[in-house]
């Protein structure tokens, strides 16, 4: 008896293939709360993983000895960066005398050129900024009690993910036996799954390992050009330029306003605009020449996907989406391109890379 296999109309396919994304993305909002501290541990954990394996190897230390050296490690380093940066922040506390001062007197400047730009005079300026202050005040117990509970979140947020970071450390073995039992041990299914997490941690590594080395190359470069321009607080903005240049896309408009508006506290307006036309071909600079050189990898995403992935993490996770939308991405590129009726997709996320290098290397033996 010949079986007769229907062919399924390409509309059933994508509204298949639509039904399926909608229920996916209303499970990742619904469970950002576990997901997220969730991936940053996995992430974590793969940066982790060789310094835990050479504290095993080396000093023969238990599994979890190890894991938690490698995380007191972790978190020694991004303190060290957070002492950094409160230091030069306690800082610019001290003068806040002198920047109130100026701010005052900037204030001034601007409601003269409002009053003779648009014919309100300062009286008037002056009882709406009155109105709105004591609006504020009015609210500020409700602002503080909201300032204290996302702080208090924030900090559980981090226990969560050195948790699961050292959870991931401890039972990665087990982790990797389940995944082979999932997809069948025979032969072949073994040699791709091992190709695959192989991949996937390589990739992860470079990318998190070449992030934070972009960082301090820029921190250094905007400190020493802040240094020569004059300004005050030199450390302190390169530091922030450097810690925001890691945010993909939006990261260098917070840098630039941060930087611009605290220099102009604290100076004149053209120094003001001589560090926002600094930031920008410093960005430009990182963009164009480093950030291909040091986090560079392997599996490349055409610029379309990465953007539109950024704007989707903002928008289910916020903030941290921003940041694990290019990993999610290239951990999705890694599995479609070892996955045969899914290969279509990750040609998709990468572009035609690999069919430029192809073309390269057929124009070289010719």
């Amino acid at each position: 008896m010949i079986i007769k296999q229907t062919q399924v109309p390409f509309y059933a396919k994508l509204a298949l293939v639509l039904i399926g994304l909608i229920t996916l993305g209303y499970l990742i909002m619904i469970g950002k709360e576990l997901l997220d501290p969730l991936m940053f541990g996995f992430l974590f954990a793969i940066l982790l993983l060789p310094v835990s394996n050479f504290l095993e190897r080396r000093f023969k230390l238990p599994r979890s000895a190890a894991g938690f050296v490698s995380i007191l490690l972790l978190v020694a380093f991004v303190g060290g960066i957070m002492y950094l940066v409160a230091s030069q922040i306690s800082q610019l506390s001290h003068d806040w005398p002198l920047l109130k001062q100026q701010i005052s007197k900037s204030s001034h400047d601007i409601q003269l050129w409002v009053q003779d730009t648009f014919h309100v005079n300062t009286e008037k300026q002056r009882v709406y900024i009155d109105d709105t202050t004591s609006k504020i005040m009015a609210s500020g117990g409700a602002v503080l009690g909201t300032t204290f509970g996302a702080v208090s979140s924030l900090f559980l947020f981090y226990a969560f993910i050195m948790i699961f970071t050292f959870l991931i450390l401890l039972y990665r073995r087990l982790l990797f036996k389940f995944v082979l039992k999932v997809f069948g041990e025979e032969e072949g299914q073994t040699s791709v799954v091992y190709e695959i997490v192989e991949n996937i941690q390589r990739i992860l590594r470079q990318y998190i390992v070449g992030l934070l080395l972009e960082m301090l190359i820029v921190s250094a470069v905007a400190c020493i050009v802040f240094l020569i321009i004059g300004v005050k607080y030199a450390v302190l903005l390169g530091v922030i330029t450097g810690l925001f240049n890691i945010i993909p896309y939006i990261g260098i408009f917070s840098a630039l306003a941060l930087s611009s508006l605290i220099t102009f506290a604290t100076g004149a307006v053209a120094k003001a605009v001589i560090v926002a036309i600094a930031v920008i071909v410093i960005h430009l600079l990182d963009a164009n020449l480093l950030l291909p050189l040091v986090v560079g990898s392997k599996v490349r995403l055409n610029a379309l996907i990465t953007f539109l992935g950024i704007v989707l993490g903002e928008m289910l996770w916020g903030l941290s989406g921003m940041f694990l939308s290019i990993p999610t991405i290239a951990i999705m590129k890694i599995i479609f391109d070892h996955v045969e009726g899914l290969k279509p997709w990750g040609y998709l996320l990468g572009g035609d890379y690999e069919y430029e290098e192809q073309a390269q290397k057929k124009m070289k033996t010719e």
